[in-house]
């Protein structure tokens, strides 16, 4: 792991912090002076201005089941944000969002490593969601949604879509535009009143109650992260 990487790791500054650091040569690794790039192996004695600094934090993953209500934000300013939702100890944050007027699966880490990787469009990741609508659902909907469409400037690409009821399908993205589903609805004349996420890739809501969160299992980050590890082989 890189020097900037272990120490801001640790808690105590950023990398970029952390890399004007070692430029002033305030930091050693087993009594070496390090540089830029210098990376540090499980064991290594790592000192700030000759003071040993801990060792770094345990990477966290959480999936939090949102209501309603609850914004995908890390800022604490805005009332109902999820970071003061959840009341972790650690500092995290969510990958990627979830609308207010959402419900559903969030996934939330302080691992900052993996997050663009999951978000990254070309990685073509699934997100499953329940979603109803205000009138019954028609071939022609369930079509022309599943074909694409254009909203944004753009067009959707193509997804999966079941009918689950007479006003409520399922409907599996790759894709993380604003306000997708919703959109994408109301260019054929519905409008969601309901819509939850079920899955994102691996990671499903099965019997996690609304407004509550678990850490993930040891096999659901397992095959996280082995799908992360593929992707990074076709870049």
């Amino acid at each position: 792991m890189r020097i900037n990487k272990y120490i801001s790791e640790t808690g105590i500054c950023s990398r970029r912090e952390a890399d004007k650091w070692v430029e002033a040569k305030r930091v050693t690794i087993n009594g070496q002076m390090a540089e830029l790039g210098s990376t540090v192996e499980d064991g290594d004695e790592i000192c700030i201005d000759g003071r040993p600094i801990g060792s770094k934090k345990q990477h966290v993953y959480i999936a939090l089941n949102k209501p309603v209500g609850i914004t995908c934000t890390t800022e604490g300013h805005i009332q109902g944000n999820i970071v003061d939702f959840i009341g972790h100890p650690e500092r995290i944050f969510p990958i990627g969002r979830l609308d207010k007027d959402s419900s559903g699966l969030i996934l939330l880490t302080n691992n900052g490593d993996i997050v663009n990787q999951i978000l990254r469009a070309e990685n073509n990741h699934d997100k499953e969601y329940i979603v109803t609508v205000n009138r019954p659902i028609t071939p022609m909907f369930l079509k022309g949604m599943a074909s694409g469409v254009k909203i944004l400037g753009t067009m959707t690409k193509p997804c999966t879509l079941h009918q689950i009821d007479d006003r409520v399908f399922r409907i599996i993205l790759t894709q993380g535009l604003n306000r997708q589903i919703r959109r994408m609805s109301e260019a054929f004349g519905y409008r969601v009143v309901n819509l939850q996420r079920v899955r994102i890739m691996n990671i499903h809501l099965d019997g996690l109650r609304n407004g509550k969160w678990r850490n993930l299992t040891t096999e659901e980050l397992q095959a996280l992260m082995a799908t992360l590890k593929s992707d990074e082989t076709k870049i």
